[in-house]
């Protein structure tokens, strides 16, 4: 939530802030997103920022996901998404594009969520975001009962959240503070190992490879911070 609060501190105190502010997810099915559908074809996982809606009613998408020419193909192939352009940076691709698809986020946004980031994998999309006060909760509630294929995962207050998590300080995705976590959790670390990749990845709910790409990519993370 680091954006969050460098807009929100300008007019709260950080404590009042806190007591206010709300952390919420969501699930989001079959809206029939470009995203969405690319990752239900291509088994990849994929990061993307707040879609910013245009005047001329295209939603400007920037996202990024592995390396993969098979999402970039799947991408380039639906009609609902123009002038896709990719960077390869440290073995991810970076997208931006336009797409005519009208984003289901943006009903949330009007009645109050900030969005942080949304990640989309196997056909679905994850929305994380807050909300400041109860009655802002209300209002996006209500919009998310209205809106089909929506449904809330956690809602937590932002105090929980406030001392410093593995991911923001070692700079991990969410994803890979999970999996390193679930994995020392179940012995994955022991010497000898007390429970196989093929486990650890079943409590995950993902793939093997899914699960050993995101472990390496944290580990990589975690050492390249360390002895830099």
């Amino acid at each position: 939530m680091k954006r969050f609060y460098k807009w929100y501190c300008v007019t709260m105190p950080i404590q009042s802030m806190i007591d206010e502010c709300l952390v919420v997810e969501f699930r989001v099915r079959n809206d029939g997103c470009p995203l969405a559908e690319a990752t239900a074809a291509v088994d990849v996982e994929v990061d993307a920022q707040p879609p910013q809606h245009r005047s001329d009613g295209y939603d400007l998408l920037q996202f990024s996901s592995p390396s993969s020419d098979r999402l970039t193909t799947q991408l380039d192939a639906d009609e609902r998404i123009s002038y896709l352009h990719v960077a390869t940076t440290d073995g991810r691709n970076r997208y931006r594009c336009l797409s005519k698809h009208p984003c289901i986020v943006h009903e949330l946004i009007n009645n109050g969520l900030i969005v942080e980031t949304l990640r989309y994998r196997d056909g679905a999309a994850m929305i994380f975001g807050a909300v400041v006060g109860r009655d802002v909760l209300k209002g996006v509630m209500e919009a998310a009962g209205e809106t089909v294929g929506v449904q809330l995962e956690r809602i937590y207050p932002l105090e929980s959240e406030a001392r410093e998590v593995p991911s923001q300080r070692w700079d991990l995705t969410p994803a890979q503070e999970e999996c390193i976590r679930t994995a020392l959790e179940m012995g994955y670390f022991e010497i000898p190992r007390a429970v196989s990749t093929e486990e650890v990845a079943a409590e995950l709910g993902i793939s093997k490879s899914a699960f050993l790409e995101r472990l390496r990519r944290g580990e990589q993370a975690l050492v390249q911070q360390i002895f830099s």
